[in-house]
């Protein structure tokens, strides 16, 4: 088999990013600044860490951000009160509820309270309903990171069997969606695993395209991939032995025809969507 070729999210990201950053100068050019507002309680590491991520990116392509850090212990209908400011700011493209919240919010519930149109984590029951009936607005980041990164890489989907492990809110469910919409970038014939797949081994095994977001770190061996299959790892789990997938790379990378590293695979191309999404609502305001 040939050399496995490594997926190089942020080479991708970056080629985006230049995309994007085209086009917020066009949209400059007719008086309008794309803006993003990021909404964050409490300050949990990895959140900070994510939201700088997302500052320093939309800076890099000319998005402004306004950020909304409210305390650990806001009540609900602080939070409501922040996010309808930003509903009703014509000047706020897009809107993100920066997860996960602490215990005593309700994350679904306040995510419903953004307007769809801004809902640029595609998040809102309005915009996940327009993907599963083949309409979608807004794409959640990660998935639409994934298929991106295939099609630049001019990796085939229509066709292909694949199997998405884990069923999450954020990858799983709407990647499955994603990949069954008609045309190119889907036309997938597409399994979905989880906790109660009997012989998940023998299923993965079936896989032309495996795609994996369980968060437990070296889930996927090599004995449950057979060689040539185009592997996707979307975990990020942080371990004594430093940042690892839920893939078990070293003994996987192998037998794939290509594979997504972690760091540095997936993890970049949803910055880069979540940008694509920004930008995307700005032009729909001219």
């Amino acid at each position: 088999m040939e050399k496995t070729l490594i997926l190089d999210g942020k080479n991708i990201a970056r080629e985006v990013r230049s995309d994007l950053k085209t086009k917020v100068a066009q949209l400059k050019s007719h008086g309008v600044v794309p803006k993003l507002a990021i909404v964050m309680v409490g300050n949990a590491p990895p959140s900070l860490i994510y939201v700088a991520n997302k500052e320093k990116a939309c800076q890099q392509i000319g998005v402004e951000v306004e950020k909304f850090h409210l305390a650990e212990d806001v009540p609900p209908e602080a939070v409501r009160e922040t996010i309808s400011l930003c509903n009703n700011d014509k000047n706020i493209h897009g809107i993100i509820l920066q997860l996960p919240l602490p215990g005593h919010l309700d994350g679904n519930e306040l995510i419903e309270t953004i307007n769809p149109g801004k809902d640029v984590d595609g998040l809102t029951t309005t915009n996940l309903g327009r993907l599963v009936r083949g309409n979608p607005l807004y794409v959640p980041a990660t998935p639409a990171g994934i298929v991106e990164l295939l099609v630049r890489y001019s990796i085939p989907i229509a066709g292909k069997r694949v199997v998405i492990v884990g069923r999450g809110e954020l990858v799983g469910k709407p990647l499955a969606n994603l990949l069954l919409l008609k045309g190119n970038k889907g036309d997938a014939t597409v399994t979905v695993c989880h906790s109660r797949t009997p012989d998940l081994v023998a299923v993965c095994q079936s896989a032309e395209l495996l795609v994996v977001a369980t968060g437990r770190p070296g889930l996927i061996k090599e004995n449950m991939v057979k060689p040539g299959v185009v592997v996707i790892d979307a975990g990020i789990n942080r371990t004594e032995n430093g940042i690892v997938g839920d893939v078990d790379f070293d003994r996987v990378a192998p037998r794939a025809m290509a594979i997504t590293p972690v760091p540095g695979g997936v993890g970049p191309m949803t910055v880069a969507m979540l940008l694509a999404n920004t930008v995307q609502a700005a032009e729909r305001a001219v």
